[in-house]
């Protein structure tokens, strides 16, 4: 995972340097590229930056190790939620909110409370019913 974790934080650093030439050629007056590009280094900073929480949870991984083999990358990737619905309730709250962004803001509100509750859902299935840590 080092590797996949420092290519991400070059790509970061790279979409960044090109994020800052972008606005000093535009002179600034380009509203869609120039956050487009610090969204994009910001998203690979982000990767990185979860690569290098999961590294120190799952040590260290196949691809870090020269001699390592396809066969060793079997095992526990991560922990899931068993018979999650949260999920598909989240994908229609976003329908819901691109829905709103075309049509009218009083939709795009009803999109975010609706997220808001799977989103709150899905953090805390863990912590109530059957499967309760």
């Amino acid at each position: 995972m080092k590797i996949n974790q420092q290519l991400f934080a070059i790509l970061g650093t790279f979409f960044l340097a090109v994020a800052i030439v972008y606005t000093i050629w535009t002179r600034g007056t380009e509203w869609v590229g120039i956050p487009a590009l610090f969204a994009l280094a910001g998203m690979q900073y982000m990767i990185a930056y979860y690569l290098r929480l999961v590294e120190k949870e799952y040590k260290t991984g196949v691809d870090d190790k020269d001699d390592g083999e396809i066969e060793e990358y079997s095992g526990t990737y991560g922990r899931f939620a068993p018979w999650s619905w949260w999920p598909l309730g989240l994908g229609a709250a976003a329908a819901i909110i691109v829905l709103g962004v075309a049509i009218d803001w009083w939709i795009f509100i009803i999109g975010i409370g609706a997220g808001l509750f799977f989103v709150t859902g899905w953090v805390f299935e863990f912590s109530r019913g059957q499967h309760k840590h």
